[in-house]
């Protein structure tokens, strides 16, 4: 039953691949069905998870969106971690093709490491170690409880392929997180009049010749823009799915202007656009934002 429980998502990393000690990488909590649901695993995201007020212990299940480095890097770290924080179960990890074989190699890689600590510690269980991984190819129901579901939904990122959002749906409220993707009609399907739509965003233009030098070649810029989503275009989704609430994240680059960001969806959508900051949450119930203070410094 899901009366009696919260429908929340707290963003724990709002960044990209480029390193910033405001934005970490990609991660989500949601809470839903009284369960929690961790929506990728990039670096920091560890620390931002106790931040929020919750540990890998307590998680009930890892959904990856795709295997970019970005969204998955901090996967051993969350579980080991949840070692210490005294889990006593398997993690459950879904994912595209691929994900039992990355999960094999990250636990390979520190298997001699692991065994040393497990003799030497002596803790009461090993089952945080115990991974169970259900992969998919395509746009699927990953979980349904009473009234609660979660589904996956095949997003276009190429050349990664395959890609995928969630859809949480519980108590008559939805919530949409795109992942990575390009515009795409099975997300805008996926997202008709969701309450949130937490929607990846690329801050400028391919053709921005301000940001083209050093490793930064036209090229480059053409290349990354042609699997992301620009701020424009999200304005165009939000507009064609109704959604209630626009929540820009995964922002590239992390230091975009966000009066920009902000503008460029205006031009195509109407409703209420929150820049999502590392740490913001937001109840699907009640409509509440709440902003955590992150001090941090370089």
């Amino acid at each position: 039953m899901t009366g009696n429980f919260p429908f929340k998502a707290t963003l724990l990393g709002t960044g990209c691949p480029v390193v910033s000690p405001r934005r970490y990488g990609a991660g989500t909590l949601i809470e839903c069905a009284g369960k929690c649901f961790l929506v990728d695993i990039g670096s920091g995201v560890t620390q931002r998870l106790v931040q929020a007020g919750c540990s890998g212990a307590q998680i009930d299940a890892l959904l990856l969106t795709h295997l970019h480095s970005d969204h998955l890097i901090d996967l051993y770290q969350f579980i080991v971690s949840s070692w210490h924080q005294n889990r006593d179960r398997p993690q459950v990890i879904y994912g595209p093709p691929g994900t039992q074989s990355f999960v094999d190699a990250q636990m390979q890689a520190w298997k001699a490491e692991r065994h040393l600590r497990i003799e030497f510690e002596k803790r009461s269980s090993t089952s945080a170690f115990d991974i169970d991984v259900i992969e998919f190819e395509d746009s699927r129901e990953v979980m349904s409880e009473g009234d609660a579901r979660i589904s996956a939904v095949r997003v276009e990122h190429p050349p990664v392929e395959p890609a995928f959002g969630y859809a949480f749906e519980a108590l008559g409220k939805k919530l949409v997180l795109s992942g990575d993707t390009r515009p795409c009609d099975a997300l805008v399907d996926a997202a008709v009049q969701a309450d949130v739509l937490v929607h990846e965003v690329f801050a400028h233009s391919h053709d921005d010749r301000s940001l083209v030098g050093g490793t930064r070649t036209s090229q480059t810029m053409s290349a990354v823009a042609s699997y992301h989503t620009t701020a424009d275009e999200v304005g165009r989704i939000a507009r064609d799915a109704r959604v209630k609430c626009l929540v820009l994240s995964h922002i590239v680059p992390p230091d975009a202007n966000e009066k920009d960001l902000i503008a460029a969806v205006r031009r195509h959508y109407s409703g209420p656009v929150i820049v999502g900051e590392d740490l913001m949450s937001f109840d699907l119930l009640t409509g509440h934002f709440n902003q955590h203070q992150v001090h941090f410094s370089i």
